[in-house]
């Protein structure tokens, strides 16, 4: 699973129009998942993101986390993080997970997050999403959860 992490002081999420989702300070959440993800790369990802200290202390260093902010997470299903461009000018997405596989790790994603305690917006899956954010630094934070099984450096 692939995830991008912007830390936002606001973001949301339309769909045809219509706001669905909102959170105030917290992580806007793009979530790709691909073939082979399982459970544990969810619960990995969420275990990172509940956890990556990315906030300003008083002294104005990232030393904070979610909950020492009260944080919030807009998670949006994104299949196309996992695009291979190395081919010409088309991206293809056949590393992508089929809509169920990705649905049911996208949705362990959000419960992993909400039992560590993090309060979770969601986009809708599948559908054409107008997400709007207003970047806080700006911070972004990239994370593959692959990385889980690499020894540390």
């Amino acid at each position: 699973m692939k995830l991008v992490l912007q830390r936002v002081t606001r973001a949301s999420v339309s769909v045809g129009g219509a706001q669905v989702s909102a959170i105030g300070r917290g992580f806007l959440a793009l979530v790709g998942v691909q073939i082979g993800d399982t459970p544990e790369d969810a619960v990995y990802l969420a275990r990172k993101t509940a956890g990556l200290r990315v906030f300003s202390d008083v002294a104005g260093k990232m030393n904070l986390g979610l909950a020492d902010v009260n944080g919030e997470v807009l998670a949006v299903s994104q299949f196309t993080l996992l695009a291979d461009t190395r081919g010409g000018r088309r991206p293809s997405f056949s590393r992508a997970a089929q809509p169920q596989d990705a649905r049911r790790l996208y949705a362990a994603y959000v419960r992993c997050l909400t039992v560590e305690g993090v309060f979770v917006s969601e986009g809708v899956f599948q559908a054409d999403m107008q997400v709007n954010l207003t970047n806080d630094g700006p911070v972004t934070i990239i994370i593959d959860s692959v990385e889980r099984l690499a020894p540390n450096r």
